[in-house]
């Protein structure tokens, strides 16, 4: 797929397998052992995927992840021995795209690396040029040439998938979806009822847009149904 991938993982033997199958996949790959040498790669050039452990020595994989969402918006696959729901809660909440725990195998990990690399570069621009490219709802607004998301004019910092999930609901304010449309749009896969990761995203999307989370405004709850984009 002629993609590069940061893989930052300390375990040697994990990482030494993982690079070799994903390098006969034709992946390229570059190998940090730990969250402070991946933040000084990360500097030096442009990846199209990062491979992330949580835990690792100097830095560890959600201060990583953190400093990595401040700035980017990379597709990041959680690779870890904690697979706990609360764990993967935390590290989607952070901004993860997708999480995998260990053991895995080599298949399923080149299957999940290809989905996301294929949903980050298959972007769907819903304006012809000749329309206007800046959407805006009461306060909110989305500008589709940068991807930015201002409200009262200053700008909110979101993830690639709040940004995609913010997108559908912009481009489509009279559709209701359901989780399942949400995520088969957003994340361009099969949906098993893995609510957790909808939820999740919701959560954090609603935390950064909405005045009050708990009420929102911008994106509705219908009750055993969906979502829908809230009127005003």
């Amino acid at each position: 797929m002629n993609a590069t991938i940061l893989l930052v993982e300390d375990d040697l033997s994990i990482g030494e397998m993982v690079v070799s199958y994903l390098t006969s996949e034709g992946f390229k790959l570059i190998h940090a052992h730990d969250g402070e040498e991946a933040l000084e790669m990360f500097s030096r050039q442009t990846y199209d995927l990062i491979l992330l452990d949580l835990m690792l020595p100097k830095l560890n994989g959600m201060d990583f992840l953190r400093q990595i969402r401040a700035k980017s918006h990379v597709p990041i696959l959680i690779l870890s021995a904690k697979g706990g729901e609360a764990d993967k809660a935390i590290g989607l909440g952070f901004g993860a795209d997708d999480y995998i725990a260990k053991p895995f195998s080599m298949i399923e990990l080149s299957a999940r690396v290809k989905a996301a690399i294929r949903r980050a570069t298959h972007y769907v621009d819903p304006f012809p040029q000749s329309e206007s490219r800046v959407i805006t709802v009461n306060e909110l607004s989305m500008n589709m040439d940068n991807l930015t998301v201002s409200k009262k004019g200053v700008e909110i910092k979101l993830t690639a998938k709040e940004l995609q999930i913010l997108q559908l609901f912009l481009t489509h304010p009279n559709k209701v979806f359901t989780k399942q449309q949400i995520f088969n749009s957003v994340w361009n896969d099969d949906y098993y009822g893995d609510e957790n990761v909808i939820n999740v995203h919701m959560s954090r999307l609603r935390e950064k847009i909405e005045d009050q989370p708990s009420a929102p405004q911008y994106i509705k709850t219908l009750w055993g149904i969906g979502y829908r984009l809230g009127e005003f």
